[in-house]
């Protein structure tokens, strides 16, 4: 499980709530519990949930290596199965999103990538369970499944709350929308970026938001 970008993108835009807990759902290898957990020093309670065995692992030796040990919680279990003890402010997901395009022969790289183990209308299910009456769920998806998940979740009574359209350069259309859904009623705040430049180098608007994460920015 790989740090990529879309999780670079979803972890440093998301909006952390002032107070509450949050959960990540599908947290892989727990990069983005531990880009929450940086933005806000340690200060929120974060649970970390992972289906895949080996990826749990993997995500409790990263979380134990960190400096927010004591802040992060990595639970090893299925969503649909899975009932937390209380809500959540905040609920981040970079979920699997391929439908119909050919599996993975490894279970752990299919289940990471693909909607088999966790449906979209699933996901929203759990998650209007499980959020709080204010509070947020955040999520980045190829614009496809985004649109297709903002027909599903507004004919269940969602809000988009934020969007943002994420072109991979100028000269390239929108690949990923990253959005922010909510149960109160809203207007939408739409916005876009570009990751790279027309030289090839990351944009100043990207350089902006993910600072905070690389080394070399």
């Amino acid at each position: 499980m790989k740090v990529g970008t879309d999780a670079l993108l979803l972890g440093s835009w998301a909006a952390l709530p002032n107070t509450g807990a949050i959960l990540d759902i599908g947290a892989g290898s727990g990069i983005l519990s531990l880009m929450l957990a940086q933005r806000s020093d340690g200060a929120l309670p974060i649970t970390a949930l992972e289906i895949d065995p080996d990826a749990a692992t993997q995500a409790t030796e990263n979380v134990a290596e960190s400096p927010w040990a004591d802040t992060i919680g990595v639970v090893h279990a299925d969503a649909l199965q899975w009932q937390p003890a209380s809500l959540f402010s905040l609920i981040i997901s970079n979920p699997p999103f391929f439908t119909d395009s050919l599996g993975s022969p490894k279970a752990s790289r299919h289940r990471a990538r693909h909607t088999d183990s966790l449906p979209f209308a699933a996901l929203l299910d759990r998650v209007v369970r499980w959020l709080a009456p204010d509070g947020q769920f955040s999520l980045i998806l190829p614009v496809i499944s985004a649109q297709h998940v903002i027909v599903l979740a507004e004919s269940l009574g969602w809000f988009v709350q934020r969007c943002c359209m994420v072109q991979p350069a100028p000269h390239k259309v929108a690949h990923r929308w990253l959005l922010s859904l909510t149960r109160q009623a809203c207007a939408t705040e739409k916005s876009s970026m570009v990751i790279k430049d027309q030289s090839g180098d990351y944009s100043p608007e990207y350089r902006h938001l993910t600072q905070a994460f690389y080394l070399r920015f």
